[in-house]
């Protein structure tokens, strides 16, 4: 047997750390790449993203019908429901030839608009539709879409079945092996205790917010780490605890002030906790202020008007005082 030449063996080499950078490179799947497209906080500007995105693929290959997924829930997030459902139309005419991530990806945002669109008893079997594919989802990543349709169902339910469906959820995450799967477990403590909290228990609720945040910290995204912190603060003020609540409220008043983004839910608990201290002439400036951050909120004008009219009503309340 001829001895191999030296030249060929470092060939051999070459060609096997290129396949092995070639397969880090492709390590992470499609859907976590076109999920780091998302601002949840500026749709439109993510809708800008998923479109430029579209036009890098073919028209009906897996990349461009997932990505057209993303398009819809935009389309939903600013409450254009019927374009973003002709959008869907389009996807589910050519499911049956791609993989099922696909499918489960256009049931999870056909349910999230009709739940968004209060049709919540018609969101239910297509988030379970989208657990159910769990097995035959064999693409990287699936546990964290299983996870997505049980959040989902916790959030449709009936108040009564809210909370199993969010244990369940919460158990899902922990036990996988995936690290986006486990990234929920920060939002399904967040939504535990938002149950307990309309349930009346308040002081429940804020043992899971305190839970959640150090789960958002850990994660590192500046605006999760708000919404956990005014959370908090939301358990506080319901639990009588106005001065810390106040503390928290201020501190991020001052820096989403700062940062030029300043953010009328954190203005309303101001003026909320100014009326339980009985001090309707402080609550005035605050409220004022949440009141015209807040008062063109498609999504709270169409779920909670009376919470703008309470705001408008607090906003004015000085200019009433005698």
């Amino acid at each position: 047997m001829t001895a191999r030449h030296p030249l060929s063996i470092a060939i051999v080499l070459l060609l096997l750390l290129k396949a092995t950078i070639a397969m880090g490179q492709t390590a992470t799947d499609f859907s976590e790449r076109l999920d780091a497209l998302w601002d949840f906080g500026k749709p439109a500007e993510s809708e800008a993203r998923f479109r430029a995105e579209l036009t890098q693929h073919p028209t009906d290959s897996r990349e461009a019908l997932e990505t057209s997924t993303q398009v819809a829930r935009t389309l939903g997030l600013q409450r254009k429901f019927s374009a973003a459902e002709t959008v869907l139309d389009a996807v589910a005419k050519k499911l049956d030839a791609v993989p099922d991530r696909v499918r489960v990806r256009y049931l999870l945002e056909r349910g999230r608009l009709r739940n968004s669109g209060g049709d919540k008893p018609a969101a239910l079997p297509l988030f379970n539709q989208a657990a159910a594919l769990r097995g035959r989802d064999a693409l990287p990543g699936a546990d964290y879409y299983f996870v997505d349709a049980l959040h989902m169902l916790a959030i449709a339910a009936q108040p009564a079945e809210q909370l199993d469906w969010n244990r369940k959820a919460l158990a899902a995450a922990e036990r996988s092996s995936d690290a986006r799967a486990r990234s929920w477990m920060a939002s399904l403590s967040n939504n535990i205790g938002w149950t307990y909290f309309d349930a009346g228990d308040p002081a429940t609720a804020l043992t899971y917010w305190k839970k959640a945040l150090p789960l958002r910290e850990a994660q590192g995204n500046a605006d999760n780490i708000r919404i956990a912190q005014w959370t908090i603060a939301r358990g506080y003020r319901a639990t009588g605890k106005l001065d810390d609540a106040e503390k928290i409220q201020l501190a991020l008043a001052a820096e989403t002030e700062k940062a030029k983004e300043p953010d009328g839910y954190i203005y309303e608990e101001l003026a909320e906790i100014a009326v339980a201290r009985g001090d309707k002439a402080a609550a005035a400036p605050w409220a004022a202020k949440a009141y015209a951050l807040l008062k063109d909120d498609e999504d709270l004008k169409a779920s909670d008007a009376a919470r703008l009219k309470r705001l408008a009503d607090l906003g004015s309340a000085k200019a009433r005082t005698p």
